[in-house]
């Protein structure tokens, strides 16, 4: 009688730590699943940054920058912003947790965009005046080389791989305004190609495979069609060019690799600079679709997982927010004055769950204990209890109002009280 009581206070101590540890794994994976993402928008005149919480779209945070801000990048990890300030020939960098400018870097003269390499190490910075790129090691925040490239450099991507930076130069040669892409070796920070696009190359962007890159060429200077030259990263080579409508300023890829999105101003009547988003189907190499945004649009981006597009309206100081599977404008967000550029950062990893579960995993090896059958149907009842008991207070525990908060909430507030409810449920079913 003795042997049987004591195996069963056991099975019930080892059922308690198994959804204690059940309990945690959910909070935690709760608190990496609350964590909001957001659009940081450069504002050109206001000197700031806009800070927009994506999942509602109310602006939640302004940050102080240099002069004169253009373009934006946010580290993989999502934990800092890159700020170039085109009138200061600075980069500041933010730190997204606080939203405070942490440290400020000197780059070349007017400097116009900035992309992080896929590890994080490196940020890549374009200085239009003396026609050069300026690399960061992020780590230190010192200028660690500087690349000679063509004329009037503005836009740049590091690919997918991380090996080579795309660099387009606005004012191609000396003798006119054919654009050109410099290709950058990252390992040797070193010119190993340079492609010939269309006119005033101002914009670049690759597919999520790396295999090809766009090419944003403008008609600022020249009578129509702006052109979006498609390039062959493996040869090097224009394989395709797409028409698009007047004086593009911005593209970017869909997840993907379906769809590439670029702004145009679309000049009918100047003095109204109707802006639209132009869709082209990557495999017709067509613009299948146009969808009527704000006055002026700039830069451009897709949230990570393809289903918004924001875009920057320089005349309208506004963001237009667009439904991917609709292709509609679905709202618009208010930021500071003459935005150009916007950047993701607060995505979850996709390793985001599997880090979890690891320390999940030791923190059971560390407790000690051992595989469970939960067979009786006690067990099952005291399991399903806890999990039916999870999935309600995570579904309660979640404020759309709590838009400042969000950022810190790594560790929510109901994380305690959650772990101790469930453990309490679980106690319950095993005694009875």
């Amino acid at each position: 009688m003795e042997e049987i009581t004591c195996d069963k206070i056991n099975r019930e101590h080892t059922l308690i730590r198994v959804l204690g540890i059940t309990s945690l794994t959910i909070l935690i994976l709760a608190g990496v699943a609350g964590a909001s993402p957001f659009a940081y928008v450069s504002n050109h005149h206001s000197n700031n940054i806009s800070v927009i919480d994506i999942t509602t779209n109310k602006v939640t945070a302004t940050v102080d920058v240099g002069d004169h801000p253009t373009g934006v990048a946010v580290s993989p990890d999502g934990n800092k912003a890159y700020v170039v300030n085109a009138g200061s020939n600075t980069v500041s960098i933010i730190d997204t947790a606080k939203n405070k400018v942490i440290d400020t870097v000197k780059v070349g003269t007017y400097p116009q965009r900035i992309a992080v390499s896929p590890d994080g190490k490196k940020a890549y910075v374009t200085s239009f005046s003396n026609n050069t790129v300026s690399v960061i090691d992020t780590a230190t925040t010192n200028v660690t080389a500087t690349v000679d490239v063509g004329n009037f450099p503005r836009g740049v991507a590091v690919s997918p791989d991380g090996k080579k930076a795309y660099v387009t130069n606005s004012g191609g040669d000396s003798t006119n305004f054919t654009g050109t892409v410099s290709v950058i070796d990252t390992a040797t920070n070193a010119v190993a190609a340079t492609i010939h696009t269309g006119n005033n190359s101002l914009e670049v962007a690759f597919s999520p495979d790396g295999t090809k890159a766009y090419v944003m060429n403008s008609n600022i200077y020249y009578d129509p069609p702006a052109t979006v030259s498609i390039i062959n990263t493996a040869t090097n080579k224009v394989t395709a060019t797409v028409n698009v409508g007047d004086t593009p300023h911005g593209v970017a890829v869909s997840p993907d690799g379906k769809k590439v999105y670029v702004t145009v101003m679309q000049f009918p009547d100047p003095d109204s600079r109707t802006g639209a988003v132009n869709i082209i189907d990557t495999v017709t190499n067509k613009v299948t679709a146009t969808v009527p945004v704000g006055k002026a649009p700039c830069g451009i981006e897709v949230t990570p997982d393809g289903t918004k597009i924001y875009v920057v309206n320089y005349a309208s100081h506004t963001v237009s927010v667009i439904d991917t599977a609709t292709n509609n404008v679905t709202d618009t967000v208010n930021v500071g004055k003459y935005p150009i550029e916007v950047a993701f950062g607060g995505f979850n990893d996709s390793n985001m769950t599997g880090q979890s579960t690891k320390v999940i995993s030791n923190a059971t090896e560390s407790s000690g204990v051992e595989k469970t059958n939960l067979s009786s149907s006690e067990e099952k009842k005291a399991v399903e209890f806890n999990n039916s008991k999870n999935n309600s207070e995570s579904d309660n525990s979640s404020s759309p109002g709590e838009n400042e908060s969000s950022k810190n909430n790594s560790t929510p507030d109901f994380s305690l009280l959650g772990g101790l409810i469930c453990l309490y449920g679980g106690w319950k079913f095993s005694k009875k």
